[in-house]
């Protein structure tokens, strides 16, 4: 038997720059609806996968179906991958206080400059709709 079933978001390329529960979860529905979700974390990781007791288990949970890459955004090579990888994406998820990515060079602005037809951008505050 084969599955004739086409995710809705396969294709759809989305660069995670999000920690805690409520943003990973957000990539985590899109990943679910089919779309490459590649979660960028900090050198040591996500803070989530530190967590014990009753939240030993959100990680792998808010996270599956992603793909993962630790890097230093802050340094010229770290940031010369983040780039890149926004090059070639359709979206951007982040939930950091508002202003952080424009402190960063990410803000709305630079993202038009980084990728012209993209990304979307969903965010605390964002410029742009999430479609």
């Amino acid at each position: 038997m084969t599955n004739a079933f086409e995710p809705p978001l396969k294709g759809v390329r989305v660069v995670e720059l999000t920690h805690t529960i409520l943003g990973p979860s957000c990539g985590m529905i899109l990943a679910d609806l089919g779309a490459e979700v590649i979660k960028v974390e900090p050198v040591d990781g996500d803070r989530t996968r530190r967590l014990r007791g009753f939240g030993g288990g959100f990680f792998g949970y808010f996270n599956r179906n992603k793909k993962s890459l630790a890097l230093d955004a802050d340094s010229p090579e770290g940031r010369k991958v983040l780039v890149k990888l926004l090059q070639s994406a359709d979206v951007m998820i982040e939930n950091f206080a508002p202003g952080s990515m424009a402190k960063r060079g990410l803000g709305p602005e630079h993202l038009e400059k980084i990728n012209p037809r993209g990304p979307t951008r969903c965010g605390r505050r964002s410029t742009r709709s999430c479609r």
